[in-house]
């Protein structure tokens, strides 16, 4: 009876048997990672120094996944293609933006997701583009070298104006007209001396009182424009019943000269119309002198009456 042993067919077979197993292994675990990891483009217009394969990606600072490959795009050789691997679990929106930051003092680079609003749609594919593609947004020193180039050129453009501004036929015109300013404020200095501000600020004084004492005289010329309107009122009415008297006059004077023609007048008649009307006219036109004779009197021997002086109210009998 042989009892001989094949180690090496034993060891064959071992080998093949953990080859197995490791494939089966591999094969049962790689759809489960392949389900939670979605791939996406990116496409950047500047620089991405710094960034390498496996560099992470963040969204808004927590990390969801990695780089994948990178290469220049075959559509646009002006931009680079980046590949990212991220987790489905992540929040990509169509209004999601790419950036790229820099990783402290190290030089590396890594890309940050940000935006997205909760109720935007999900990014999906296009039918050119092999993964859905992510917007980007400058970065902080794409952003910088912009300003930079921006200031460089404002800079230039600033320095040769100056250069232009100072120029000698510039310079001479701004030393001229530096001259005549210091000129004019010493003119100025001499002008304005002390005894020149005292007048000023006498004058202003003056023009204060003026105007204190304008204000107190107001009052005064509208009482004297009313007494001016109340006497006007009297003269008008004692004119008006002058002026009805004569008329009254004149009518009668004319009846009595058609009687005189006619010859059938009768003189007691007339004269018992023609006196009293006369006699009444009369005596408001002596009333109407009396009256202006006062006025002028008491103008004559005060005026100050008439803006000052104010009207007596007469008391019935009784009061007091």
């Amino acid at each position: 009876m042989n009892n001989r042993v094949n180690y090496a067919l034993v060891g064959f077979l071992v080998l093949v048997g953990m080859s197995l197993i490791l494939g089966l292994s591999y094969w049962m675990l790689k759809p489960s990672v392949d389900a939670q990891e979605k791939k996406y483009s990116i496409y950047f217009e500047e620089s991405v120094l710094g960034l390498n394969i496996d560099a992470p990606v963040k969204y808004r600072g927590i990390n969801v996944g990695k780089v994948s490959k990178l290469r220049i795009s075959p559509k646009d050789s002006e931009k680079i293609q980046v590949v990212v691997t991220i987790l489905k679990t992540t929040p990509i929106k169509v209004d999601t933006v790419a950036k790229l930051t820099a990783q402290g003092i190290t030089g590396l680079t890594y890309i940050n997701l940000s935006k997205g609003g909760h109720m935007s749609a999900e990014l999906c594919e296009v039918d050119d583009e092999e993964y859905p593609v992510i917007k980007t947004i400058p970065s902080f020193f794409e952003n910088f070298e912009k300003s930079l180039g921006s200031v460089s050129t404002q800079l230039s453009s600033t320095l040769g104006r100056t250069e232009e501004l100072l120029g000698d036929e510039n310079q001479r015109a701004i030393t001229e007209l530096l001259l005549r300013s210091a000129s004019l404020m010493q003119k100025m200095d001499k002008l304005m001396d002390e005894e020149t501000i005292k007048h000023l600020q006498s004058s202003v004084k003056n023009v204060d009182s003026f105007t204190y004492k304008l204000d107190k005289l107001m009052p005064n010329v509208d009482n004297f424009l009313d007494k001016s309107v109340q006497w006007e009122n009297s003269i008008s009415h004692s004119l008006g019943s002058i002026s009805t008297s004569y008329l009254a006059i004149s009518s009668s004077m004319d009846e009595f000269e058609r009687a005189i023609k006619n010859g059938d007048f009768n003189l007691k008649e007339l004269s018992s119309d023609v006196i009293p009307t006369m006699n009444n006219t009369f005596l408001q036109m002596q009333e109407l002198m009396i009256e202006l004779e006062n006025v002028l009197h008491q103008y004559n021997e005060s005026p100050s009456d008439i803006l000052y002086r104010k009207s007596e109210i007469r008391k019935a009998p009784g009061e007091d």
